[in-house]
């Protein structure tokens, strides 16, 4: 399975009121979250709202390449335990087509080398 690494920082946030929503035209990929506990943001860390409770910066960011067919099974479960097992922290989202992982800078390395022993291949956005 390939896997392709996002370009930039990311930011997690959690937020007391909702952002203004960028343009679709905007390539930078972003998720908003929203439950009645809370609003949680991510997206590239330049652009993390100034008046977040909480900011966590410094994250890198995987996609799964393609799209997922909602009777596949275990995609994000064997993606993280190959985390999980090298001792690496993942933050996961999914939208409707596929996957993403975040994983903290100071990991990522680490993190890379963990999934492509697990047999994914990771590929680069120019």
């Amino acid at each position: 399975m390939e896997l392709t690494a996002l370009p930039g920082r990311y930011s997690v946030c959690r937020l007391r009121s909702l952002p203004p929503l960028p343009s679709v035209r905007d390539a930078a990929c972003r998720f908003l979250s929203i439950t009645p506990d809370e609003i949680s943001w991510v997206g590239p860390e330049a652009e993390a709202p100034a008046d977040a409770e909480k900011t966590e910066a410094g994250w890198r960011a995987l996609r799964v390449a393609g799209t997922l067919d909602f009777a596949l099974t275990g995609i994000l479960a064997r993606l993280t335990r190959a985390l999980a097992d090298a001792a690496i922290p993942v933050f996961a989202v999914s939208t409707h087509d596929t996957d993403y992982l975040l994983v903290r800078e100071a990991h990522w390395a680490a993190a890379c080398a963990a999934l492509e022993a697990d047999g994914y291949r990771i590929t680069e956005v120019v």
